[in-house]
């Protein structure tokens, strides 16, 4: 039996996530070995992603080891991806999605005191904090998910805002307090899925991982990673986006917020799940003429 090498960072909830791919695999008859690859953002640690400027900072040096072939697939959380991926590689599946909604851990968002220190390391996040509690003191939180529970739970801050999804799969989902609504906080783009990554060479890495694609995760992230892409990209934009599919129909709703919070511009788009990149270029598009060009600007984008 021939072994797809699977690469991944070395967090607990990355190796989470890339042995559960290899345990979908294995039920395919196929033969799975895991390759922890560290990457830029592992790396720094104490440093803002958002003043880090790089994109791919989780994805760039396992990449590299696709293309030069010693791994076969890599497993990412989707909301790390770039919207412009190397020459050569696809993202050839997006199993069935988690929680995509952010989570509070020790506080509800608003049975928080006045000036409670709330930790998050994401733009989108605190920007939405700013925007619906412009008196708290949001500080930067940097680290695993564990190590970030940690410091929560030691005091150094009131209350941290997480991904669900994280959380639930970890098993650690008795610590979330609140899970915060779509409608009132946008999630990032693609949170809660999985996307796969291989070469675009019809390899066997690619074939193997096809029988793990859901169609209607991926009809919503590529929704998603479509209204991203046209605002710019990047964790420079605080830019929240969240679709769902009802009766046949896929709507995409986003946030984009300027970083102080001051100014948030809400839209949304419809269209076929079949055809989802219009949809999220048509949510970009209102998203910028309705104010949000000027948050763009603001950002220096």
């Amino acid at each position: 039996m021939s072994v797809l090498v699977i690469g991944s960072r070395g967090s607990k909830l990355a190796l989470w996530q890339a042995d559960h791919i290899a345990t979908r695999l294995r039920e395919l008859g196929h033969g799975t070995r895991i390759e922890v690859i560290q990457t830029t953002g592992d790396k720094i640690t104490d440093v803002a992603l958002s003043k880090v400027g790089t994109k791919g900072l989780f994805t760039k040096e396992i990449e590299e080891a696709l293309l030069e072939g010693s791994i076969d697939l890599a497993v990412h959380s989707a909301k790390d991806m770039p919207t412009e991926l190397p020459a050569g590689l696809v993202l050839s599946a997006f199993p069935e999605r988690e929680d995509p909604r952010d989570a509070m851990i020790g506080s509800t968002l608003d049975g928080l005191p006045r000036g409670a220190m709330v930790g998050t390391s994401s733009l989108r996040r605190a920007a939405q904090l700013k925007a619906l509690r412009p008196d708290l003191d949001i500080r930067d939180l940097r680290g695993n998910v564990d190590t970030r529970l940690r410091k929560q739970a030691e005091g150094q801050y009131a209350a941290i805002v997480l991904a669900a999804a994280g959380l639930k799969r970890l098993g650690w989902q008795d610590r979330i307090t609140e899970f915060l609504d779509p409608a009132r906080f946008v999630p990032a783009v693609g949170q809660g899925a999985l996307a796969i990554e291989t070469r675009a060479d019809q390899g066997a890495g690619h074939v193997a991982v096809l029988a793990l694609d859901d169609a209607g995760t991926r009809a919503r992230v590529t929704a998603e990673r479509a209204a991203l892409a046209a605002m710019g990209g990047g964790c420079q934009v605080p830019l929240g986006a969240h679709a769902v599919i009802e009766g046949g129909v896929l709507h995409l709703r986003g946030v984009v917020v300027s970083q102080d919070g001051g100014l948030a511009i809400g839209a949304s788009a419809s269209g076929s799940p079949a055809n989802p990149v219009p949809v999220g270029a048509e949510l970009a598009k209102r998203l910028i003429d309705s104010g949000g060009s000027m948050i763009l600007a603001q950002a220096g984008l």
